[in-house]
């Protein structure tokens, strides 16, 4: 009896945190799959990032690899916190089909706004564009269950995209590279993709 009962609450812990079972699992993958192409470097970068060049005479792998590769080791570091952060916040919000539908739509948009409008930009790489349609389906996610951190997350993205545009990447992005119209198109894919899978369900 005495061993069960911290058994069940660091099992408690995790299921808090989206990290029990099948979900942390789905997570450990995800985690690697964007710091596993980092080990290679200079290399798999250029042959897989977002090149504009190497799209128009058809390399179009390039509009799905290019979000998982990242400038450096640090920066797919950044962005695996990133994307724990956003799992223990949202995960339990939409069925795992509807997240892929809503990691798609995200990835679609970017890859389109990028051709279209940024037509100057010769590459690009990371995953923060999918991350922040993420965190705009997790905010509709929680806007609908009218919870009152969801008019706070609201905000929070509404002024890092207004600050952004305005000014510049925020000073403690780490690079002057941060392609934040990127983060834009990603919360326009991510927010019409959640606004489309229906009603989010309810935490576990």
């Amino acid at each position: 009896m005495g061993v069960g009962r911290p058994v069940n609450r660091v099992r408690g812990t995790l299921e808090s945190l989206n990290c029990d079972g099948r979900l942390g699992l789905a997570l450990l993958c995800a985690c690697l799959l964007l710091l596993l192409p980092a080990l290679g470097g200079e290399p798999v970068r250029l042959a897989l990032r977002y090149d504009r060049a190497a799209l128009a005479s058809g390399e179009l792998w390039r509009l799905l690899s290019a979000h998982l590769v990242h400038l450096n080791f640090r920066h797919a570091c950044v962005n695996v916190l990133g994307l724990a952060l956003l799992w223990a916040l949202f995960a339990r919000d939409y069925t795992p089909r509807q997240w892929l539908l809503i990691t798609c739509a995200a990835i679609a948009a970017i890859d389109a706004g990028l051709w279209l409008w940024d037509s100057t930009l010769p590459w690009y790489v990371g995953s923060s564009g999918v991350l922040h349609g993420y965190l705009a389906a997790g905010t509709l996610a929680h806007l609908r269950r009218r919870e009152p951190d969801g008019w706070i997350l609201a905000a929070v993205l509404a002024g890092k995209l207004g600050y952004e545009h305005a000014v510049g990447p925020l000073p403690f992005s780490g690079s002057a590279n941060v392609v934040v119209d990127a983060h834009l198109f990603g919360v326009l894919g991510g927010g019409v993709a959640a606004l489309g899978v229906g009603r989010a369900r309810l935490p576990l």
